[in-house]
């Protein structure tokens, strides 16, 4: 269902893209050997909530998170909701949450990292998928705002 969501999504917005399948890509390490990529190249799809609300940052896979960073962007700590919740806010299961399709509007947010590739690998809506992208077509499809969130 969830993957059916990605396609109606890339769909409605005229990208002709071929959702990858393989036997697990439900971790960057995973997801690299599969695809045969750097786990830079892997786009990690980060939801956190905020206060009352969600967000979703994308940043290169083989990147972590600046809890000092984040908290001076989002005026409080890094907090990462249950599994339960990421479903219920995206409609995706964990290792497979990707800014398509998602059950509710969020704001997205791309980290620099992602810039320092040519082409990325964000999940597709299972743990299963992929799909490959420019870091422009991520930019266009997400509407997403740059922001510096990784660790140094």
């Amino acid at each position: 269902m969830s993957v059916e969501k990605v396609k109606e999504f890339l769909k409605q917005n005229n990208k002709e893209v071929e959702i990858l399948t393989f036997k697990d890509t439900s971790t960057v390490a995973k997801a690299a050997e599969s695809l045969g990529v750097t786990p830079g190249e892997i786009a990690k799809s980060l939801l956190f909530k905020v206060n009352d609300r969600f967000v979703m940052i994308l940043t290169a896979g083989d990147k972590r998170i600046d809890n000092r960073k984040f908290k001076d962007i989002f005026n409080t700590k890094a907090k990462m909701p249950e599994a339960d919740e990421v479903v219920a806010v995206t409609g995706h299961p964990v290792g497979g949450v990707c800014p398509f399709g998602l059950l509710q509007s969020l704001p997205i947010y791309l980290d620099y990292s992602l810039q320092a590739h040519t082409r990325i690998f964000p999940a597709a809506g299972a743990s299963n998928t992929a799909i490959k992208l420019s870091v422009e077509e991520l930019e266009e499809l997400t509407d997403g705002q740059w922001i510096d969130v990784i660790q140094a």
